[in-house]
């Protein structure tokens, strides 16, 4: 079952749900005096309600996209531009983040940053070209700690132009809900204890928005599996049991086919893979997917059940995969500019002191300000902060990461894509292009990029707790 225990919550699973997943209905595919088509979309950020638990347990009050967990997909193709009417149905202001895809600054939804939020009653339209195939998602920047936890994502998916040669393309969109007894939501977002922490971990895990049992396969089936990390602080591995998934795409873009070490897929909290599944049990057998990445809570996500239908093809037909790259410039290491970001603070940290609007403080009183976290010593509050780093527009940068903690931090950098080129001094293998890097305690990493989408840009932990603690900042590309 994908019900983690914990001691605030009663040992009964929780049992499946019946909230699922639709496409989104798109409007009718136009163009608007350009050559490029547009596809056209509405979301509705709203309160609704939802089975997560199934009777005998009441629906879920949630905050979701279109009535539903996740919120609809937009599925569109590599080079497609995107019209997206947001109509904000909360009593507070919202906004959309298209997390990974290369927009245009205007159009990254990072409240005061880039836009305006959107007040309650009222709609917002984001405009912006695909320019890259892959998996990606959307969710709010306002709030997120709260928004995102209580509903409001879905996933985005960039088809390439030529489809892959797979039986089914399936996207599993997961999260984890923090709920009391009676399946409502704990309303204690932002609780210092989770802030200083590894973030709100919740107590039961959706795929799609459903406790799952089981996932139907068919013997010498081949799936294409994007994997999306919606959750607010948890970091899901995961291991197929009795199945070798190949890693394909990191973080929406390809990379060269390879099984991950000890053959766990790790996602970080925001993180997305995609995988070929190959079906090679027989017919009738079960095998666990499990996730075990924190020690002792390591639980059963569902089961892969294969039918009693004769095989789809001989296993030795599998041909390799390996997906076109996207249009990212490559880095230049020779003469990228180098610079040092180092995160700081948390429970068992050495931070003792940081800036908070402009004035050294002790930690006592970042704490009292609901501050714990700080980006090369600096704690921040809100989103509109000076650049902790100016970057020269179309020039190569290396950024040194240096997570100076005790916990986890997936680092996200909004409006561009980079390529991860070291982890505590070695090369990376596959020097994978990633917009979020999971960094473990202690580890430093390398990243590279050029600086090419103009703009002042988030850059900050995606654990939504360790944001909302002060682990964010804003680089400048200009």
């Amino acid at each position: 079952m994908s019900t983690i225990r914990f001691p605030a919550i009663d040992r009964r699973a929780f049992l499946v749900g019946s909230a699922s997943i639709t496409a989104a209905a798109s409007l009718p595919y136009h163009t608007s005096g350009a050559a490029t088509p547009v596809r056209e979309f509405t979301l509705v950020a709203a309160p609704g309600q939802v089975s997560l638990v199934g009777p005998p347990h009441p629906d879920t009050d949630v905050w979701c996209y279109g009535g539903r967990i996740p919120g609809p997909e937009i599925r569109v193709r590599q080079g497609e531009r995107v019209r997206v009417l947001v109509e904000n149905n909360l009593k507070e202001e919202t906004t959309v983040h298209w997390h990974g895809v290369r927009v245009p600054n205007a159009m990254d939804g990072v409240p005061h940053l880039t836009q305006k939020p959107i007040a309650p009653g009222e709609p917002f339209v984001y405009e912006f070209d695909c320019p890259d195939a892959g998996t990606f998602w959307y969710h709010p920047h306002q709030r997120s700690y709260a928004q995102v936890g209580r509903g409001l994502y879905g996933p985005l998916i960039v088809e390439e132009p030529e489809s892959i040669p797979v039986d089914r393309d399936v996207t599993w969109v997961l999260s984890d809900w923090r709920l009391l007894r009676d399946a409502s939501i704990s309303d204690d977002f932002g609780a210092m204890m989770d802030v200083s922490h590894n973030g709100r971990v919740g107590n039961t895990v959706t795929v799609n928005g459903r406790v799952l049992e089981t996932f139907s396969v068919r013997v010498g089936e081949r799936i294409r599996l994007r994997l999306i990390n919606a959750a607010n602080a948890r970091i899901f591995g995961l291991e197929f049991e009795g199945h070798s998934p190949q890693v394909i795409a990191i973080d929406g873009h390809p990379v060269e086919p390879h099984t991950p070490p000890n053959g766990r897929i790790v996602l970080g909290s925001a993180m997305r893979v995609d995988l070929l599944l190959d079906m090679t049990g027989r017919p009738g057998q079960r095998f666990r997917v499990l996730d075990t990445f924190y020690r002792s809570l390591e639980y059963r996500l569902l089961d892969l059940n294969y039918t009693d239908e004769l095989p789809l093809r001989e296993l030795s037909e599998f041909q390799a995969i390996r997906l076109a790259g996207n249009p990212l410039p490559e880095p230049d290491m020779k003469g990228a500019q180098r610079h040092q970001v180092t995160l700081g603070g948390g429970m068992m940290g050495t931070m003792q002191m940081a800036t908070m609007d402009g004035k050294q403080v002790d930690i006592r009183t970042l704490m009292h300000n609901g501050l714990i976290w700080a980006i090369n010593g600096v704690a921040a509050s809100g989103h509109v902060h000076e650049p902790l780093l100016t970057l020269h527009r179309d020039r190569s940068h290396v950024l040194e990461l240096v997570n100076d903690t005790a916990w986890h931090h997936p680092m996200h950098l909004h409006g561009h894509s980079f390529r991860v080129i070291s982890r505590n001094g070695q090369p990376t293998e596959h020097k994978e292009w990633q917009d979020t890097v999971l960094l473990a305690p202690r580890e430093r990493a390398e990243i590279a990029f050029v600086a090419d989408n103009p703009g002042d840009w988030m850059f900050h932990c995606h654990v939504l707790e360790h944001q909302l603690g002060g682990m964010m900042g804003v680089i400048r590309v200009a």
